[in-house]
């Protein structure tokens, strides 16, 4: 059975009505990104950080996977598929994919401040004096600019296996994530669905000029 690994990013999630936190002003909801997806941001506004993630996982909780989301899961049934998500958002996992990776954590989990592997389901608010049992101040699951990518390793050896790769609604702009595309095996079918795509087709590389719930149906049909 043929492995496909796709890559999403948040393009795939706004058709749903999440919005994909930053700006064309670079500003995420009218906050500079450094105060409130960083580690020093957090530590010199907890209050601000914590109100930030509790307003994006409300908006969460409104929201319904698109036909993207629910394209990709019935992908299942004739591939093996691993999804290696960019978002923090659960919709991959609410339209059935079985196999999804979060390289920047996930919204409705929550950690402590002290170790980034006691996490827990938690959608609810997070307030400041909200600890776990041990005490320790609760915080968002989510990999801030600056920390380290926990999951990325296990996303690379993901890529060497795959027999397709598909990239969905990114900028390719952040790493780690960015470069996941150069460990496929060489001259392996790699399909780049986004309105406006950061490159062009070329050699294995096929771009699709699409929205995702567009560009994924046309991938498919290549596929079968």
């Amino acid at each position: 059975m043929k492995h496909i690994v796709v890559l999403t990013g948040a393009g795939i999630s706004a058709e749903s009505g999440l919005k994909t936190f930053r700006d064309a002003d670079g500003l995420w909801e009218g906050h500079n990104v450094m105060d409130v997806a960083t580690p020093e941001g957090f530590k010199n506004n907890p209050e601000l950080v914590l109100e930030f993630y509790n307003q994006r996982r409300r908006q969460l909780l409104e929201v319904q996977p698109n036909s993207a989301h629910r394209d990709l899961a019935a992908l299942e049934t004739d591939y093996k598929v691993t999804i290696i998500t960019q978002n923090v958002d659960d919709l991959h996992e609410r339209a059935g994919s079985s196999n999804v990776v979060h390289l920047h954590g996930e919204l409705l989990k929550a950690r402590n401040i002290v170790n980034e592997d006691d996490c827990f389901t938690h959608d609810e608010d997070i307030k400041l004096g909200d600890t776990c049992p041990n005490g320790h101040q609760l915080r968002p699951y989510i990999v801030w600019f600056g920390e380290a990518v926990p999951l990325m390793d296990k996303a690379m050896d993901l890529c060497a296996t795959a027999d397709v790769l598909m990239i969905i609604g990114t900028s390719m702009q952040v790493y780690p994530a960015a470069s996941l595309m150069h460990y496929v095996p060489e001259d392996i079918p790699i399909y780049f669905i986004d309105p406006k795509p950061a490159m062009e087709s070329r050699g294995n590389v096929t771009v699709i000029p699409e929205t995702a719930t567009a560009g994924v149906k046309k991938v498919i049909d290549m596929l079968r």
